[in-house]
């Protein structure tokens, strides 16, 4: 307790931590209270918006500014969108490839051109959202009316959400586009406990005492599938500069075992409407097709798991495909004198490095599977809906992962000022990558 106090006492000493702590806490306020702020028009009460599925999933993120039909109900997801766009165009087309490579000036046109970007989603996901979600007996104005009012409003709330990331990372502490998912997840987890401890009552105190102890194991596992790593040795060439002998020192390359995030759970969920959909078509004409229907309309039946685990698997494998360049990656080491002990540089090293790329993946991508399914586990095992999506899939990687990369920049404040990090068993490690990357 002595320690977190000291601690504590070290972060707010540092005058530009503790302003860019208070920043970020300014901002993410004024985040929230957009999100409780419903659209010009609508009558709140009346509202009976159905967020089953991946609809769920966005309300999650949003902190329920969705189902609200809230200002911001759309949120930063339109911006998320035109990012991976973006980012599979850069690894599908030379144009944006060799923009990558022109460094600031080129980074910025991506920019530029994910903003615009943003802009057109918005407007398409806002027209589509104001037209089948909002019932018509909930509006006390004229349909057009609002329909229009909504469409720039909802426009300018999401473009609104990613000027307070963009400040939360210039000004604040941490990735802001992540904070503000995060943000909108955590909202929902004192509400998620209440819930869980009132459908216990006073009986299952015991049962709910063993949740928590059990959600705790379950976000360490998280902790370790995001921080794993394989470190492949590299040793690099002396070179003799003047009279000076440079380099001869060995690093390591860390090959993540989970190098594709939470994307491969973002793709496989967004397909998993598609079995339901086509059964659907023919579920009057055939039994089985019936029978389909109603096995994929649930997350918690095993035909939906094992279908949304392979989808995983294999998005786990593509992704890092696309995402992790092993030809790349021996190149740059070929140019700067660096070598893999007992492997010849160039095409052996990529091979060598793809290698053990794959050999990582598949335990990787298992185990990220196994995160996924743990809410359908823990719903069949009586846990409300609610309190049993913290025990895994997207919205528990974003959580850990966004504290963990925030606490990393603390404790480089920290260390710069030659205070003890934060944790005494060793260094805080941070994502390589972003949540919205």
């Amino acid at each position: 307790m002595n320690r977190l106090i000291t601690t504590l006492k070290n972060i707010f000493s540092i005058e530009e931590l503790r302003t860019r702590i208070l920043n970020t806490l300014l901002f993410i306020t004024v985040f929230r209270l957009g999100s409780a702020i419903v659209l010009p028009g609508v009558d709140p009460k009346r509202l009976d918006i159905n967020t089953g599925g991946l609809l769920g999933l966005l309300d999650t993120f949003l902190g329920g500014a969705f189902s609200k039909a809230s200002i911001f109900a759309l949120g930063i997801m339109p911006y998320i969108s035109a990012s991976i766009a973006i980012q599979l165009l850069t690894l599908a087309l030379p144009y944006f490839q060799k923009m990558q490579k022109e460094g600031e000036s080129g980074r910025k046109k991506l920019n530029q051109i994910t903003r615009v970007l943003t802009i057109g989603v918005t407007a398409v996901q806002a027209l589509t959202y104001i037209r089948t979600t909002i019932p018509a007996d909930a509006l006390f104005i004229d349909r057009g009316l609002f329909t229009i009012s909504s469409l720039f409003i909802l426009t300018a709330g999401t473009i609104f959400c990613m000027w307070l990331g963009e400040r939360i990372t210039d000004k604040g502490i941490g990735n802001g586009i992540s904070m503000i998912i995060m943000i909108g997840i955590v909202s929902r987890f004192p509400g998620a406990i209440l819930g869980e401890f009132q459908s216990r009552g006073s009986s299952g105190l015991l049962i709910f005492v063993l949740e928590l102890v059990a959600l705790y194991f379950v976000v360490m596992g998280a902790v370790m599938l995001t921080q794993a790593v394989r470190r492949i040795p590299i040793q690099y060439a002396k070179q003799v500069i003047g009279n000076k002998v440079v380099g001869g020192q060995r690093q390591y390359l860390p090959l993540k075992l989970n190098a594709a995030g939470v994307m491969p759970i973002i793709f496989a969920q967004a397909l998993m409407f598609i079995p339901t959909y086509l059964a659907g078509l023919f579920a009057e004409k055939s039994d089985f097709a019936a029978s389909v229907q109603n096995a994929f309309q649930s997350y918690t039946t095993w035909q939906y798991n094992v279908l949304f685990a392979l989808l995983i698997i294999v998005f786990t494998f593509f992704y890092t495909a696309i995402s992790v360049n092993p030809t790349q990656i021996a190149d740059d080491m070929k140019r700067s004198g660096g070598f893999i002990p007992g492997v010849k540089p160039g095409i052996a090293t990529s091979d060598y490095i793809g290698m053990v790329l794959d050999r990582i993946t598949l335990p990787g991508a298992v185990m990220l599977a196994i995160v996924a399914i743990l809410p359908a586990i823990a719903n069949l095992l009586g846990m409300t809906t609610g309190f049993a999506q913290f025990f895994g899939g997207t919205s528990l990687l974003i959580m850990v992962g966004v504290v963990l990369d925030t606490l990393q920049q603390v404790e480089s404040y920290l260390l710069m000022r030659r205070y003890e990090g934060l944790m005494k068993s060793g260094r805080v490690q941070g994502r390589a990558e972003t949540v919205a990357a």
